[in-house]
């Protein structure tokens, strides 16, 4: 396997995860990659590791321009295990004279492997190390605590780790070698299911950009294609998403158990589509959680419905409220509505988990018992309107 040249003095040498589906549940229909990258100046370095199972692509790549043990130096940016899983490995085989990394990241690879002498490094420090001149980037929280961004200066690389990537296996390395449409939509799935919590950290980010004054020609993440052509679109996306900014769309997002609370959830969207807002149908038995998170990023509302179990909330819809709970997003309206026989406990419940992740709620519970009649459907098709003309009239603040 070789290598790719990414710069006069840069390759990237990762690994393609052409089969991975499931990403602690975030759903990866297009696989991922593990993104390494070799310095050669003076010396070697190598920025990040790979997965463990993908150690030997790494170094297969590596061989392909450099003796791996003449490699004197790696950078971890981040210690998440599929950035780091084989770096003790790694260590053991190459014998580095120095690995960085931050000070809470090396407690992080300590705490991990039992890793130490390891060098700590500080935001906005300067190294030289064999020609190379980095500039390292303290950024706590984006997305583990430990994680920071390095800066190739010679080459004007930002290697940002997870931040600016995707999960997208591709053999087209580079942003412009990828359909537009293909970046934005895992760009925007990265986005919603691993940064949105750290929204607030992001604009902070974006504010101090101007300030290190860094000449950014690409930007290398540890996922996805690496942005050598558009760097903006990346960043300005980063902005909108982190901003919280929506849209005139509403989501509709439900489980069904006899179809009663699926008739509901279908002429509520039929009320928003009538009153000229997008009206987004997902249904949890053909939609996974991951899903219904990126499609919320910019959606100004969302329906949640459910029917009762046992007195509960439907088991899809219980998980898919506790996954966008830890998301924490912003700027929502919506309603809660659903089907039910004994008694409706699991619908109020399911309400007050809309309260919890902080949605404006427009109007209060739609329960229905058994089998929705003639009247309780107009009532849905009522309630979709009444979403839809709030969103509309938010549309002047929030809305783009």
């Amino acid at each position: 396997m070789e290598a790719i040249k990414i710069s006069e003095h840069v390759w990237w040498v990762g690994a393609i995860d052409w089969g991975l589906r499931d990403f602690h549940g975030y759903t990866t229909s297009r696989g991922s990659t593990y993104n390494a990258y070799l310095v050669i100046y003076d010396e070697a370095v190598l920025v990040d590791t790979v997965k463990k199972p993908f150690m030997g692509e790494m170094m297969e790549r590596i061989s392909s321009v450099i003796e791996p043990k003449k490699i004197s130096y790696i950078i971890s940016n981040h210690a998440e295990m599929d950035h780091s899983g084989c770096l003790p490995e790694v260590i053991n085989e190459i014998c580095p004279k120095k690995v960085f990394t931050s000070s809470r990241g090396k407690k992080a690879l300590f705490d991990h492997f039992g890793l130490d002498n390891l060098t700590a490094v500080e935001d906005a420090q300067k190294i030289e190390l064999g020609g190379a001149h980095f500039v390292f980037i303290d950024t706590p929280m984006l997305h583990w605590p430990e994680s920071i961004f390095s800066y190739l200066a010679g080459d004007g690389i930002l290697f940002s780790q997870d931040v600016f990537g995707m999960h997208l296996a591709t053999s087209k390395l580079f942003d412009d070698e990828v359909a537009p449409y293909i970046l934005e939509t895992e760009a925007k799935k990265y986005y919603a299911n691993i940064i949105t919590p750290y929204s607030n950290l992001v604009l902070d980010l974006l504010k101090k950009w101007p300030s290190l004054n860094l000449d950014i020609k690409i930007i290398a993440p540890d996922h996805g294609p690496i942005w050598r052509s558009d760097t903006k679109s990346i960043i300005d996306w980063y902005k909108k998403w982190a901003l919280g900014t929506t849209t005139l769309k509403s989501l509709v997002v439900f489980d069904t158990m006899w179809k009663s609370t699926e008739q509901m959830a279908l002429h509520i969207a039929d009320g928003i589509t009538s009153e000229g807002v997008e009206a987004k149908v997902m249904p949890l038995y053909a939609s996974n959680r991951s899903d219904v998170a990126t499609e919320l990023l910019d959606a100004g509302a969302a329906c949640f419905g459910t029917p009762v179990l046992n007195g509960q909330m439907f088991p899809t819809v219980a998980d898919v409220m506790t996954y966008i709970k830890g998301l924490k997003f912003k700027n929502k309206i919506g309603v809660a509505f659903g089907s039910y026989g004994w008694n409706g406990s699991g619908i109020d419940m399911l309400e007050e988990e809309m309260k919890k992740i902080g949605m404006e709620l427009v109007e209060p519970a739609l329960k229905v018992r058994y089998v929705p009649k003639d009247e309780d459907l107009k009532r849905c098709v009522e309630i979709g309107k009444s979403v839809a003309i709030a969103l509309k009239e938010r549309s002047g603040g929030n809305c783009a």
